[in-house]
């Protein structure tokens, strides 16, 4: 199996090691932040805000994420937090859940956007398709960790897990053999969160002219909340409501499934709520400048002309030309 410390680095009794697990997640952050820069800059914004965003996404989504994952436990019987407070901080050692870093990482989006006064459905939908592949890449180190595995299978993709990281009963090595084979359940949820990316990411190409503002965000809720929904029934370390075989991210997840659904049917004119506005058919680009270093506004950057959406080129063409033809008249 592989070390899940790359190297640890001593200083006297000081020692910081450096873990796959902390490496890839940040892997995944920056390769996540690199492409929402291209798809807000697609969508007519400055992608400098996805680099400022993060710097608030990536604390107060790790924060989540922990809090949430510890909460999961504790809820589902374990103690370990209970009795070892400190061991909530130790997050190289793994335990991060996604829904923690969700919630938590939407709260910091609504902030960032009301601050700097950008079109909110136009950031989430920029990120949303990343945010399955920063997720995926990340996934390789549940195997290194030998973590977030399923049921023992025969399967022939079917992973060993060594007896110190078996959760009961499949510690039990009369029952359950070192042999025995396990779902790689991991594995599973990254290849549907790559097929659902390049979904999403097509769809907003291919369709540009016909998806309005929040439904790739509406399709990311759905698709990742129809995905684990299906993976939980391989993921046997999941906390459960006490005398059901229901899991706590399994409700959460098909929550967000529906919340996605209605909000597409919303947006698409197959659900009218008379308290609801009229959704937007484009986004607002009448962003701040972002500041500075110093605290002063920059001179906000021009936007290439192939990166506006067509419905706004078209606009731009009408009006070039009645301007063209009105200096004639004269």
């Amino acid at each position: 199996m592989i070390d899940p410390v790359i190297f640890t680095i001593r200083f006297g009794n000081f020692e910081w090691s450096v873990h796959w697990y902390g490496v890839l997640v940040m892997l995944g952050v920056v390769v996540a932040a690199f492409i929402s820069e291209r798809e807000v800059r697609r969508r007519g914004e400055d992608g400098e805000h996805v680099w400022n965003l993060l710097l608030w996404l990536v604390p107060v989504g790790v924060i989540g994420a922990r809090l949430w994952y510890v909460a999961n436990a504790t809820l589902g019987g374990n103690s370990y937090y209970l009795d070892r407070p400190l061991q909530i901080i130790n997050i190289p050692d793994g335990g991060l859940h996604f829904f923690g870093g969700l919630l938590f990482g939407v709260i910091a989006i609504v902030i960032y956007t009301r601050h700097y006064k950008v079109d909110i459905w136009l950031i989430l939908d920029a990120i949303a398709p990343t945010a399955f592949i920063g997720q995926a890449i990340a996934r390789p180190a549940n195997f290194i960790n030998q973590e977030l595995y399923g049921q023992p299978t025969t399967v022939p993709w079917g992973i060993p897990i060594d007896f110190l990281h078996r959760i009961p009963p499949y510690n039990n090595l009369d029952q359950f053999p070192e042999s025995t084979r396990f779902h790689p359940t991991f594995a599973y949820e990254m290849i549907w969160n790559f097929i659902a990316a390049g979904f999403l990411l097509w769809l907003a190409r291919r369709f540009r002219d016909r998806v309005k503002p929040g439904m790739i965000f509406a399709g990311w809720l759905l698709l990742a909340g129809i995905g684990r929904v299906f993976i939980e029934d391989f993921r046997p370390d999941q906390p459960r409501f006490a005398g059901t075989d229901i899991s706590f991210t399994r409700v959460f997840s098909l929550l967000m499934g529906v919340a996605g659904l209605i909000m597409l049917l919303i947006q698409s004119g197959f659900i009218r709520l008379p308290f609801l506005k009229i959704w937007p058919g484009e986004y607002s680009l009448d962003s701040m400048p972002l500041a500075d270093a110093e605290g002063e506004a920059p001179e906000k950057k021009p936007v290439r002309f192939e990166d506006i959406p067509k419905k706004r080129r078209n606009l731009h063409r009408r009006k070039k030309t009645s301007d063209g033809a009105a200096q004639k008249e004269k």
